[in-house]
C-alpha cells in the first residue's frame, strides 16, 4: 500500500467512526434526515443515489455559503478537478487524471442548463454562479449524451427558472478588502415576475462587481492592475400556453476587464517588466452575448425537448514575457503579443424522452454545432538585441459537428437495472494559420462511436452498487505553418461505485474506484521532421497513459444544527506508451496538472443570536497536492517536472437573519497562502493564490 492510498484508506476509517456517532443520535429519536439533491445527470429527475455515476452536486444555498463564485473556486471545492488559467476568461478544465494543455477542444464540457458553454481550445465562455438552482459535476466520459468535449466528465451549471405563480426577489450588496491589494465591491439583484398568472414569466438576474485587485507593476506606475470590472445579465422568459407546451426563452451578456492579467511571477505578488511596459496597459477584455431557445412539449409518456442556441465572443488580451526562458535554439528573449480572438456558435439539439415510471426508460436525440473563431496577434520581440515589431499572426478555426445518440436503462427486477447508451459523431474541422502575408489552411474530418454501459443494483432501499464502462473521445487538429496534423484522442474508463445512506438518512456517502486507459494522448514537444527543418515545436499523439483513483464522499447531519462534509481522492496517472519520434517523452511521466491527494473538508452550525435573530456559522477546508508539469520544448530536452505548490486554503463565513435581510461576514484564505496554483511557469510567468480576503455582505429577500 502506497502512502497516498494510505492517507485515503485512513480518511475512510475516520468517516466511519463518524457514522456510528450519526446511528446513535438516531436512535435517540431525533431526525437528521439529510435533504439530499435532485439532479438531472441523466437528462430526467433523479435522486442523487440512483444515478450509476460519480457526481459532485451542490445547491445554490450552499454555493453562497461556500463562496463559489467561479471555476477556479469550484475547482478547490471538488477533489480532482483542476485548471490552467492564461488570464481572465482563457482556461482549461481538467478531471479525474485526464489533463492535456493541447489539442483543438476541451475534455471536460461545461453546460449552462441546455446550452454548451464550449467553443475551441481555452475558449469556455466565463459562467459565474448567479441565481443558480446547482452545480452538477459528473465525473467520467459523458459522451453519450454530453458529446464532444466530455471526455472527462461535464460540469452543469443550473439556473433557477422564472416561477409563473409568484414574484419574489432580492438584492444583495457585498464589500471586500484584499491584503496588500485594493478595495472591492458587487452588487447582485433577482427579479421574478408573473407577467400572466401560470402562463408567462420573466425572471432577471444581474452582477456588477468592481476592484478586488492586488498586483502591482510599479515600473508603470500600476498598483492592484488585476483589479475586476465585470457586468454579467441573465434574462429567462417562461411561456406555458397550455399544460402539455412550455417555451423557455434566454439572453444572457457577459463582460468584463482587467487592466492586467492573473499571472505574476514574484512572491510580493508583483508583475515583471515585459519589453514594453507600456503595452501591459492595455485592457483584457471578454464580451459575449449568449440567445437560446428551449421548447418542451409532453405527449404524455414521452416528451420532446427543443435547444436552440447562439453565441457570439470578442475576447482581447496583451501577452507578456520576458528573458529568462531559454528558447529551442538556445538563448533568452523577451516581448509582447496583442491578441484579438471573436468568434461565434450556433448549437441545436432535439432530445425525445420517456416519462413515467416504468421500468423501460429511454432517450433518443440529435445534436448539431456549427462554430467558428479567429485569432489575430500581433508579436514584437528582442532576441539576442535583435527587435521584431509588430508581426502580424493570424488563425481561422471552424467546425461543423453533427452526432445521433440513444440512451436507455430497464430494471429487470425492483432492485437490478442495466442500462446502455451510444452516440455517433461526426466532426468537420478546418484551420487557417500562419504570419501575414502567408498563411496555410489544413481540414480534416473525425468521427467516432461513443458507447456507454452499466450495472445498477440497490443493495437495500438505503444503498446502491453500480458498474460502468464508457468511451470518451476529442477530435484532432492542426499544429501551424502547415505542419502534420495531430490526430483524436480517446479513452476507456472502467468505474464501480456504491452510493448510499446510513443512521435513516443522517449520513450520505459516496465511494468510487475507477481506471483509465487514455490512447493516442497529445503532448507538446520537439519533434525532427527531418535535415531541412529541424526539430520544431508540435502538439503531436506520443503514446497512451493509465490512471487509476480512488473517491469517497460524506455528508453528515451531525444534529439539528451541525452537518459535516468531507470529500476526497487519490490519483495515479503516468504515460505508459511512447510511439513518436519525439526527444522528450518518457514512459514514467506523470500527467500534467493532475495531483496526487485531494481533499475537502467542511462544517456548518446553524444557531440562535437571540430568540428572533437565526445564525450560521462555517468553515471550510480544502487541501490540494502539488501539480507536476512536463516541459517538453526546452533545448536541450529535459523530463524533470515543475510544480506547482501544494495548497491548502481556510475559509470561514458567519451570518445572520434579521427579518427581510441577511448579514454575512466572510475571510477567504484565512492564513494568507501565497502559493503557485499553477506549475506552468512559461517566461516566468505563474499564477498565485488570491491574498486573504475579508468581506461583509448585506442581502435582502422580499
Amino acid at each position: 500500500m502506497n502512502k497516498r492510498t494510505g492517507k485515503f484508506l485512513t480518511s475512510l476509517s475516520a468517516l466511519a467512526l463518524l457514522q456510528t456517532g450519526a446511528a446513535n443520535a438516531a436512535a435517540d429519536g431525533v431526525d437528521l434526515t439529510f435533504e439530499e439533491i435532485v439532479v438531472t445527470a441523466q437528462k430526467r429527475e433523479q435522486r442523487l443515489m440512483e444515478v450509476p455515476m460519480a457526481i459532485t452536486a451542490f445547491g445554490g444555498t450552499e454555493l453562497e455559503q461556500r463562496g463559489i463564485d467561479s471555476i477556479q473556486d469550484l475547482s478547490f471545492a471538488v477533489p480532482g478537478l483542476t485548471m490552467r488559467e492564461d488570464g481572465p476568461g482563457s482556461y482549461q478544465i481538467f478531471l479525474r487524471g485526464i489533463a492535456n494543455a493541447y489539442g483543438g477542444g476541451s475534455l471536460v464540457s461545461v453546460y449552462q442548463d441546455e446550452v454548451p458553454m464550449n467553443l475551441t481550445g481555452y475558449d469556455v465562455l466565463p459562467t459565474r454562479t448567479l441565481d443558480l438552482a446547482r452545480i452538477e459535476v459528473l465525473k467520467g466520459p459523458q459522451g453519450t449524451l454530453y458529446g464532444q468535449g466530455a471526455v472527462a466528465g461535464t460540469v452543469r451549471y443550473i439556473t433557477n427558472d422564472p416561477k409563473l405563480d409568484e414574484f419574489e426577489g432580492s438584492m444583495d450588496a457585498t464589500l471586500t478588502s484584499v491584503k496588500s491589494g485594493d478595495m472591492g465591491a458587487e452588487v447582485t439583484g433577482v427579479f421574478n415576475i408573473p407577467v400572466v398568472k401560470d402562463k408567462l414569466a420573466v425572471r432577471i438576474a444581474a452582477t456588477g462587481k468592481t476592484g478586488g485587485g492586488w498586483q502591482d507593476q510599479p515600473e508603470v506606475g500600476i498598483e492592484d492592475g488585476n483589479d475586476e470590472e465585470l457586468t454579467n445579465l441573465r434574462v429567462k422568459v417562461l411561456w406555458q400556453p397550455t399544460e402539455n407546451l412550455s417555451l423557455l426563452g434566454t439572453f444572457i451578456s457577459y463582460h468584463a476587464e482587467y487592466e492586467l492579467g492573473q499571472g505574476y511571477e514574484q512572491p510580493d505578488r508583483t508583475v515583471f517588466v515585459a519589453l514594453d511596459p507600456a503595452k501591459t496597459l492595455i485592457p483584457k477584455v471578454w464580451d459575449y452575448e449568449l440567445y437560446n431557445l428551449t421548447m418542451t412539449y409532453d405527449f404524455g409518456g414521452a416528451e420532446l425537448m427543443s435547444s436552440t442556441s447562439y453565441v457570439s465572443q470578442d475576447h482581447q488580451y496583451p501577452f507578456a514575457y520576458r528573458g529568462g526562458e531559454e528558447t529551442v535554439y538556445g538563448g533568452n528573449y523577451a516581448g509582447n503579443d496583442l491578441r484579438y480572438n471573436p468568434g461565434n456558435q450556433f448549437t441545436q439539439e432535439l432530445r425525445l424522452s420517456s416519462t413515467g415510471d416504468g421500468p423501460f426508460q429511454w432517450t433518443l436525440g440529435g445534436f448539431y454545432r456549427d462554430m467558428e473563431r479567429s485569432l489575430t496577434a500581433y508579436f514584437e520581440y528582442d532576441y539576442f538585441g535583435f527587435i521584431v515589431e509588430d508581426q502580424e499572426y493570424f488563425s481561422e478555426n471552424t467546425s461543423k459537428s453533427h452526432a445521433l445518440f440513444a440512451n436507455a436503462s430497464y430494471k429487470l427486477t425492483d432492485r437490478f437495472e442495466v442500462g446502455a447508451g451510444i452516440r455517433y459523431f461526426k466532426d468537420k474541422a478546418s484551420e487557417t494559420n500562419g504570419f501575414a502575408p502567408d498563411s496555410v489552411t489544413e481540414k480534416g474530418s473525425f468521427d467516432t462511436v461513443n458507447p456507454r454501459f452499466y450495472l445498477s443494483y440497490a443493495i437495500s432501499d438505503d444503498a446502491n452498487l453500480y458498474a460502468s464502462v464508457g468511451k470518451g473521445f476529442r477530435s484532432g487538429g492542426f499544429n501551424t505553418g502547415g505542419n502534420p496534423p495531430f490526430n483524436p484522442e480517446s479513452l476507456w474508463s472502467y468505474e464501480v461505485g456504491l452510493k448510499g445512506s446510513l443512521a435513516d438518512g443522517a449520513v450520505y456517502y459516496d465511494l468510487a474506484a475507477y481506471y483509465t486507459e487514455y490512447n493516442d494522448m497529445l503532448r507538446r514537444g520537439l519533434v525532427f521532421l527531418g535535415p531541412e527543418l529541424g526539430l520544431q515545436q508540435l502538439v503531436s499523439n506520443v503514446g497512451a497513459a493509465e490512471v487509476k483513483g480512488l473517491e469517497a464522499s460524506i455528508n453528515w447531519k451531525v444534529t439539528d444544527a451541525l452537518t459535516f462534509s468531507a470529500a476526497g481522492t487519490v490519483i495515479d496517472a503516468e504515460v505508459t506508451e511512447i510511439t513518436a519520434e519525439d526527444t522528450a517523452n518518457v514512459v514514467g511521466d506523470p500527467i500534467d496538472y493532475v495531483p496526487d491527494f485531494s481533499f475537502t473538508l467542511g462544517a456548518n452550525y446553524d444557531f440562535n443570536w437571540n430568540a428572533d435573530t437565526p445564525g450560521f456559522f462555517r468553515v471550510d477546508y480544502s487541501y490540494r497536492d502539488k501539480l507536476p508539469y512536463v516541459d517538453l520544448t526546452s533545448f536541450p530536452a529535459e523530463n524533470t517536472p515543475q510544480y506547482s505548490d501544494k495548497i491548502a486554503l481556510l475559509d470561514a463565513r458567519v451570518g445572520a437573519t434579521l427579518g427581510q435581510f441577511d448579514i454575512e461576514v466572510f475571510v477567504q484564505n484565512l492564513t494568507n497562502e501565497n502559493k503557485y496554483i499553477d506549475p506552468y511557469h512559461d517566461w516566468n510567468n505563474a499564477n498565485r493564490t488570491r491574498p486573504r480576503t475579508i468581506g461583509v455582505s448585506v442581502g435582502l429577500d422580499f
